[in-house]
């Protein structure tokens, strides 16, 4: 069995597979390049090779073991963003099973490499009163005040993923008859968001300060191009930690572009929008995919329990029936 270099084969999974064949959107491309990056570094400080050097038998299954373990431990990433790794890990090594089937048994060990299991959390969101604090933050007699503003109000009431805020363009935005924004989500699926009155009063006063051409960024950075995710998180990160001083619930979350997300998704369920048109709405491939709002929201909960009809009868301790039941009952 020849040894089969690595760099080549890294090279044609990125070009011909993803990008020719299958035709992944930018945001896919972006994840499997960062975690063979990671990967990548994780082996050249282990073997001492260059990456471009390594190869594919290098990627035995131990050593996918402790780069996972390393991810976990040592940069303290969660369970789901190990697994989220290892999907890209396990793409690569598919395509490496039809491109080198000599190496079979090292290819096969690796997609062996099973999923973690991990607790499902109820869903953070913000509250009426906590959008209301930390859109109040922003200095809106600054130019990146008002972008502020704008990009938080918009986040809250859209819905919209953090890729598809910083990707929006001026084109992409309607404010005439039936206001709206398109955009391109997941799967290369475009849909359409509809804008309340606040969200296009908001945008019109800030189109109206910007020259924007049609392809020039909705949200734009202090040089004129696209906010990146980091600056976005950021920005948020910032204002909220200003925000908690007037509404301190906000010191007990953890409020990403996410939670905004989360929070319009909320807002919607609890104005009694169905859940196939926040599915819609928000981009979802499954309408069961909203089922996690349904558990996060207590009100709906609270509500659905006013309805039921309440048991009849006293409240009474138990007495066994008979000696030997009593027995049992006393162990």
């Amino acid at each position: 069995m020849s040894a089969a270099k690595l760099a080549p084969l890294l090279e044609a999974f990125f070009t011909e597979r993803l990008q020719r064949q299958r035709r992944v959107s930018p945001n896919t491309v972006a994840a499997y390049r960062d975690t063979f990056r990671l990967l990548l570094r994780f082996v050249h400080e282990k073997l001492g090779r260059a990456p471009s050097d390594l190869l594919l038998a290098d990627f035995d299954a131990s050593v996918i073991g402790e780069f996972l373990d390393h991810l976990e431990k040592e940069r303290g990433n969660s369970i789901r963003t190990r697994n989220v790794r290892l999907a890209a890990i396990r793409s690569f090594f598919r395509y490496a099973a039809l491109e080198e089937p000599a190496h079979s048994l090292i290819i096969q060990r690796v997609l062996g490499i099973p999923q973690k299991r991990f607790e499902k959390k109820i869903v953070a969101f913000l509250t009426r009163a906590e959008v209301d604090a930390l859109l109040a933050v922003p200095d809106r007699n600054t130019w990146l005040g008002r972008r502020d503003h704008a990009l938080i109000l918009y986040a809250c009431q859209s819905g919209l993923r953090v890729s598809e805020i910083t990707a929006l363009r001026r084109e992409d935005v309607e404010l005439g008859t039936g206001a709206h924004v398109r955009c391109r989500g997941k799967g290369r699926k475009e849909r359409c968001t509809p804008l309340a009155a606040q969200g296009i009063n908001v945008l019109r006063a800030w189109f109206r300060e910007v020259n924007h051409a049609p392809s020039d960024p909705v949200f734009p950075s202090q040089r004129g191009g696209h906010l990146s995710r980091d600056a976005v998180e950021r920005l948020i990160k910032k204002h909220v930690a200003k925000a908690e001083l007037a509404c301190p619930s906000l010191a007990a979350k953890r409020v990403s572009p996410h939670v905004l997300r989360h929070t319009t998704a909320v807002d919607l369920l609890q104005s009694g929008v169905d859940r196939s048109v926040i599915a819609l709405w928000l981009g979802h491939e499954s309408v069961e995919t909203t089922q996690i709002y349904l558990d996060a929201d207590l009100a709906i909960k609270e509500r659905a329990l006013a309805r039921t009809s309440p048991a009849e009868g006293k409240p009474s301790r138990y007495k066994p029936p008979d000696e030997l039941l009593a027995f049992l009952q006393s162990i």
